[in-house]
């Protein structure tokens, strides 16, 4: 199983780890294309700060990001399960899953970056700010530019197995999967039952719960079809909906009483 995350706004600090290794993460087929945002990012952030808030997209409050996404080559990298918070990552908890669902979530977790493209939650990584829609000045739209390695790319991680897409619309655009790939893969919404609308903050803390939840079970679902079962033996109400035809994902309705 492979399940796609997006990453966090906010980050743990870089901390005192050894700096990046570019090398060194996960995925070598993104390789070149990192070095082309991490240069270009560093570049911008180095020079008029003014002009790099506007092109981040980043309020007068959070100026300090521009001076720490300079120093992107030196700063101390951290296990990226350890820098990416926010209401997903609180829920699903990596620090606290016993160590059997910590191998699980290395093997499986793939978590989606404007910087990295995508890294597993063992690739250590400097805090930095930069989201997919970012347009760099000289790249262009980030989610245009990771299309073409992610696509070379991410078939062959996916394997032959089950493929969870938690990712949001922004950093679903990075790589949409195909053909057979596509077939087998769930794309999950998280509704409030009476309602049937999406919460922002319950929906990313549902996603949470539902990977720990299949972490922690030590559950293989092997496609779509199993996964719905599993989800459904593990307490979840969902509905799904199979593709029309091939080379279409399924789509599941995960639905929740309770907004917390």
């Amino acid at each position: 199983m492979l399940v796609l995350l997006p990453p966090s706004e906010g980050k743990a600090s870089s901390g005192r780890g050894a700096p990046l290794k570019p090398e060194s993460l996960s995925l070598p087929g993104l390789t070149a294309a990192r070095e082309a945002v991490l240069t270009e990012l560093v570049e911008l952030c180095a020079g008029d700060e003014d002009k790099a808030r506007e092109v981040l997209g980043l309020s007068e409050g959070l100026r300090g990001e521009v001076a720490k996404n300079a120093e992107l080559r030196t700063a101390g990298a951290r296990p990226a399960g350890e820098i990416y918070t926010g209401v997903l990552y609180d829920a699903l908890g990596l620090a606290s899953l016993d160590a059997s669902a910590k191998r699980r979530a290395a093997r499986s977790l793939l978590v989606f970056s404007g910087l990295w493209g995508a890294v597993r939650v063992t690739d250590r990584i400097p805090s930095y700010r930069c989201s997919m829609g970012v347009r760099l000045p000289g790249l262009g739209a980030l989610g245009a530019h990771w299309r073409g390695p992610m696509a070379s790319v991410l078939p062959q991680v996916a394997g032959d197995g089950l493929v969870l897409d938690l990712r949001s619309a922004a950093y679903a655009a990075a790589w949409k999967p195909k053909g057979e790939v596509a077939g087998r893969t769930a794309s999950v919404r998280v509704l409030h039952a009476p309602t049937r609308k999406v919460v922002s903050h319950f929906n990313k803390a549902t996603k949470g719960r539902i990977v720990r939840s299949l972490l922690t079970a030590g559950t293989a679902p092997k496609g779509p079809a199993e996964l719905v079962e599993a989800l459904r033996d593990l307490g979840y109400v969902v509905e799904a909906e199979a593709p029309a035809k091939a080379g279409q994902a399924w789509s599941l309705d995960v639905l929740v009483t309770e907004v917390h």
